[in-house]
């Protein structure tokens, strides 16, 4: 015999808690369902590469908030990482110039956060000048959410050479 029985009416307050967060809680499907502004943040920096890949600045371009800021993070091996500060318009240039080789920036999705108006991006990415292998690093974006939709105001990199993923 236990030291305690519950009395039905004792039993109900519990049971209609347990059962209203059994109701709430998301079944597996919701949890692993991707939000519409996650799809849209993804879409955004999938854009952005891929207008970098056609060479096609305006495509680039249209991805991007006013006065996004874009740093590198690296160096040489051996030496002290440094923090650049890269110029807009001068990747806008470059990107926009012809080249003989597809720049060709691959990246993965490993964690897309969003609060409100306000999202952050974590890709890890190898980047290739045609199919030849330049460097590797991580990718980190922030974007804002505004009347015309997501757009990068913010990049910074890291880049290397070796331990890629």
């Amino acid at each position: 015999m236990s030291f305690y029985e519950p009395t039905p009416l004792a039993l109900k307050p519990v049971s209609a808690t347990l059962l209203l967060l059994a109701a709430s809680a998301p079944s597996p499907a919701q949890a692993q369902k991707p939000s519409s502004d996650t799809e849209a943040v993804k879409n955004v920096i999938t854009t952005f590469f891929d207008g970098m890949r056609r060479g096609d600045s305006t495509m680039v371009r249209r991805t991007l908030a006013p006065a996004a800021v874009f740093h590198g993070f690296g160096g040489k091996p051996g030496q002290t990482p440094t923090l650049e500060v890269e110029s807009i318009n001068g990747f806008l240039k470059a990107v926009g110039t012809p080249h003989a080789q597809v720049w060709d920036e691959r990246v993965e999705f490993e964690r897309v956060l969003i609060d409100a108006n306000l999202a952050s991006v974590w890709a890890p990415y190898e980047f290739y000048l045609g199919s030849k292998f330049s460097h590797c690093g991580y990718d980190s974006f922030q974007l804002v959410k505004l009347a015309d939709g997501w757009k990068i105001a913010h990049v910074i990199d890291t880049r290397r050479k070796e331990k890629c993923k």
